[in-house]
C-alpha cells in the first residue's frame, strides 16, 4: 500500500473548498452546502490523492471513473473540477446553478468538464456506476482477456460518493444485488452516512443496518466512524487505507460508510436539516469562516499557494497517462486486430459488414416481430462483438440471447441453463427493469459497446427515470419492449400497454421505433445501432404478423416499398390507386396490416388509399420538409392512423380532418383476436373512420 502523502497545505486545500460551498450556496441564495463542506475531505483525497485521472482530456481511455451520486451535492465535485484544474475556474462556481453556467444545479454529462454523468435522481448515480463496472470488465474481455489482474491498460476502477438518499430508493437496491452477484471489484463506494435528509434526521424513516444489508448483497464493507471518539475527528488517513483495502478486494464490489456530521464545522447549523438544501446565512457563513481562519469580509478566497498545489494534478495526471500509454501501445501492438476493433468503436462507427449480415424475411409466413429481433440479434452478433445485452428474466419472451455466447457472469454462477464466463455478452438482469435501465445507460456512458436490455412494453413505467437521463444526457442506450399492446392476449389489463407508446414518444430526444413487419424490424435494428445521438425503444409484438411482400425501391402501382426505407421513420408502404390519395392510412407495428386491408376495402368502393408505414415519428420528424411533404402532402387532409393504443401522439399528424383508430381505455383478458374485434382494431373500423374522415372536409 502507498504511503499516503498530506501536508498542512492539504488540510487548507480542504478548508477552502468548504468556504467555496458556503459562499457559491449563499451567493445564489439556494443549494446545497451541507454535505460538500463536510465530504471536501473525502473529495479531495479522490482526486488529489487516489484516482488516476487526465484533468486536461476527461475522455481518457485508461482514467478512473467517478460518480457524484449525491448530485444534489454537485460542489462537492464542481470545486475539485476547480481545485484540479479540469477546465472550471472561480467565476464558474460564482454562477453556481444561474442561466449558461457550467455548474447547475446537478452535475450534467455533455455539459461539464470531468462529469461522467447526470445522475439527477437519487439512486440512479450508483445503478449506473455498476453499469460503468460491468462495461470495465466486459471490455476488458473484448480487448485484452489473457492480461494478469492489474495490468492490463483497461483496468481501472469506478468511484462513487452516495448519499442516504440513494440508498433509500429502490433503484439503487436492484443495482447493488446485482454488482454484489457480478463479483464487481473495480466498483468502490463511499457512503456518506450523515443521516439528514430535508425532513432533518433520518431516523425518522430510515434505520435499517446498511453495514448487514450491502454484506448480504455480497460487498466488501468497512466503516470510517469520523465520531466514533465522541469527538469528530476527519480521519483522513483512515479512510485512504479503506480506500487501499477496498481496491485490494478483487472479488467483491466495496463499500466504505463514511459517518460524517453534515455541515461539519457549523456551529449552529451543522447535523441538521437546515444546512442539507439552504444557504448558511450571512451571520452562520461568517462564523464558519472565522472557525476555519478565513477573513470574514472575503469571499471565494483562495490562496495562491492553495490553488498552485492543487493544480498540480495537472502535472501528475500527465505523467500517469504517459506511464499508462506505455502498457498502452504495447498492447496495441501486440494486439492489431483488437486495437483495429478498438479503433471503429471509438469512433462510432458500425461495422462494414452489418447490412450484408441482416436476415432477410420471405413473405407468406407470419412471423412475431420480437421472434424476427431475436434472429435479426443472432445473425449480425458475428460482425458486432461490441454488441451485448439480455433482459429482465424475460429471455425466451424478449428474444434477447445472443445463442452462441456465453452469460456475462462469473463462471461459478454457471446454472443448467446458462454457462457463466466473466467475459460473456449475455446480460441477465433478473426481474430488475429499473437497475437494468440505469446499469444500461452507465456501460454505455462507460465507452463505445453497444448494450440492450429487454422486458415487456408495460414495465418500461419502472425504468422510466432511466430512460429520461439517456435521453437528457443524448446518449444511445437501446431498450428492446415486446407485448407491445393488447394483443398480447390473456394476462390481462395489467401488462397490456395503452398509454406507454403514446409516454415514451412524450420524452424529448427519445426515439420510439415500432416496426410493420420482420424486414422492418432488420432494418430497424440496423438503423439503431448506427445512429449514436440518443436512446432508441424498439417495441415488438408477441404475436404473429404478416410479412409483407416488398419491392426493392419506393413503393408503385400495387408493389409495396422497401423495409430499408425505415430508416426515414415514416414512409410510402403502398401508394394510392391510380397514384392520387383521397385518404392516407398512417399505422405502426401490426396495425400496419389492418391499414394495407383497409386500403384494398376502399379500392372497391372507388376510394384511393396511401398506406404510410410510421415505424418512428421521431425519425420521421428529422427528415427534410420536402420528403414529409411526399410523404403525408398538406393538401390530404383525410387521414386515418391505426395504433392499438392512446390516440394521443397522433393529433399533429392527422389534423382537424383526420380520425384515429386507438385505443382509450384499459384492456381485458381475452386472445388476441377478440380484443382487436372488441376494441374496434379491425379493418372495418378503420374503412369507416376514412369516411369520416373525408366526410369531414
Amino acid at each position: 500500500m502507498a504511503a499516503l502523502q498530506w501536508d498542512p497545505i492539504d488540510n487548507k486545500a480542504v478548508d477552502t473548498a468548504r468556504v467555496l460551498a458556503a459562499d457559491a450556496v449563499e451567493k445564489v441564495g439556494n443549494g446545497h452546502p451541507g454535505t460538500a463542506m463536510s465530504l471536501a475531505p473525502a473529495a479531495y483525497l479522490l482526486f488529489q490523492k487516489v484516482m488516476r485521472r487526465d484533468p486536461r482530456d476527461q475522455h481518457w481511455l485508461g482514467r478512473d471513473r467517478f460518480i457524484l451520486s449525491a448530485g444534489h451535492s454537485s460542489l462537492t465535485q464542481y470545486i475539485q473540477l476547480y481545485l484540479g484544474g479540469y477546465g472550471l475556474e472561480l467565476d464558474d462556481l460564482k454562477k453556481l446553478r444561474t442561466w449558461g453556467s457550467l455548474t447547475p444545479g446537478h452535475p450534467e454529462y455533455g455539459h461539464t468538464d470531468g462529469v461522467e454523468i447526470t445522475t439527477g435522481p437519487l439512486g440512479q448515480g450508483i445503478s449506473s456506476a455498476v453499469g460503468f463496472a460491468y462495461a470495465q470488465r466486459f471490455e476488458r474481455g473484448l480487448f485484452d482477456p489473457d492480461a494478469a489482474p492489474g495490468t492490463s491498460p483497461f483496468d481501472h476502477h469506478v468511484y462513487v460518493i452516495a448519499s442516504d438518499g440513494d440508498l433509500e430508493e429502490g433503484v439503487s437496491s436492484e443495482a447493488s444485488s446485482l454488482a454484489g452477484h457480478q463479483e464487481l471489484g473495480n466498483l468502490i463506494a463511499i457512503y456518506d452516512s450523515n443521516q439528514i435528509s430535508i425532513e432533518d434526521d433520518t431516523d425518522i424513516a430510515f434505520t435499517e443496518d446498511v453495514k448487514a444489508r450491502y454484506e448480504a448483497y455480497h460487498w466488501d464493507v468497512q466503516v470510517v466512524d469520523w465520531k466514533k471518539t465522541g469527538v469528530y475527528q476527519e480521519d483522513v488517513e483512515e479512510l485512504y487505507q479503506a480506500i487501499e483495502n477496498a481496491k485490494a478486494v478483487t472479488d467483491k464490489p466495496s463499500l466504505i460508510i463514511l459517518k460524517t456530521i453534515i455541515g461539519w464545522p457549523s456551529p449552529k447549523k451543522q447535523n441538521t436539516g437546515k444546512i442539507h438544501g439552504s444557504a448558511l446565512g450571512a451571520d452562520e457563513l461568517r462564523a464558519v469562516k472565522e472557525v476555519l481562519g478565513f477573513d470574514p469580509e472575503q469571499t471565494f478566497e483562495v490562496a495562491d499557494e492553495v490553488i498552485e498545489h492543487t493544480r498540480k494534478a495537472i502535472q501528475r495526471g500527465a505523467e500517469e497517462r504517459a506511464e499508462w500509454q506505455k502498457g498502452f501501445d504495447a498492447w496495441a501492438e501486440a494486439n492489431p486486430e483488437r486495437k483495429q476493433l478498438l479503433d471503429r468503436l471509438l469512433s462510432g462507427a458500425a461495422p462494414e459488414e452489418l447490412e450484408s449480415a441482416l436476415p432477410v424475411f420471405e413473405p407468406g409466413k407470419d412471423v412475431s416481430t420480437r421472434a424476427a429481433s431475436g434472429k435479426v440479434l443472432n445473425a449480425i452478433a458475428p460482425v458486432m462483438p461490441e454488441l451485448w445485452g439480455g433482459s429482465a428474466d424475460l429471455a425466451e419472451s424478449n428474444n434477447t440471447t445472443i445463442e452462441s455466447a456465453a452469460s456475462f457472469v462469473p463462471s461459478d454462477r454457471s446454472t443448467h441453463e446458462w454457462t457463466g464466463n466473466p467475459y460473456g455478452r449475455v446480460l441477465h438482469f433478473g426481474i430488475r427493469e429499473h437497475a437494468m435501465a440505469a446499469i444500461l445507460n452507465g456501460i454505455v456512458l462507460h465507452g463505445p459497446t453497444r448494450p440492450f436490455g429487454g422486458t415487456f412494453l408495460i414495465f418500461s413505467d419502472y425504468q422510466r427515470p432511466s430512460l429520461r437521463l439517456s435521453a437528457l444526457m443524448n446518449i444511445p442506450s437501446i431498450f428492446v419492449w415486446t407485448h407491445d399492446s393488447v394483443a398480447l392476449g390473456e394476462d390481462g389489463p395489467t401488462h397490456q400497454p395503452i398509454e406507454q407508446l403514446s409516454t415514451l414518444r412524450a420524452i424529448p430526444n427519445f426515439t420510439v421505433v415500432r416496426p410493420g413487419d420482420a424486414n422492418e424490424v432488420a432494418w430497424a435494428w440496423k438503423t439503431i445501432l448506427e445512429r449514436r445521438n440518443g436512446p432508441a425503444g424498439i417495441a415488438l409484438t408477441r404475436q404473429n404478423i404478416p410479412v409483407f411482400e416488398r419491392g426493392e425501391g419506393d413503393a408503385e402501382g400495387d408493389t409495396l416499398a422497401s423495409a430499408k426505407n425505415v430508416a426515414k421513420g415514416a414512409y410510402i408502404l403502398a401508394e394510392a390507386p391510380g397514384g392520387t390519395p383521397d385518404v392516407i392510412f398512417i399505422a405502426t407495428g401490426s396495425e400496419v396490416q389492418i391499414a394495407l386491408e383497409a386500403r384494398e376495402e376502399l379500392r372497391g368502393e372507388g376510394i384511393n388509399a396511401r398506406v404510410v408505414s410510421a415505424p418512428s415519428l421521431e425519425w420521421f420528424a428529422e427528415q427534410p420538409a420536402e420528403y414529409q411533404e411526399k410523404v403525408l402532402p398538406a393538401a390530404i387532409k383525410a387521414r386515418v392512423s391505426i395504433e392499438a393504443g392512446l390516440a394521443l401522439a397522433w393529433d399533429k399528424i392527422v389534423g382537424d380532418h383526420g380520425r384515429s383508430v386507438s385505443i382509450e381505455h384499459f384492456g381485458a383478458s381475452a386472445d388476441y383476436k377478440t380484443l382487436f374485434r372488441e376494441f374496434g382494431m379491425t379493418t372495418e373500423h378503420a374503412v369507416s373512420a376514412a369516411k369520416e374522415s373525408l366526410a369531414s372536409l
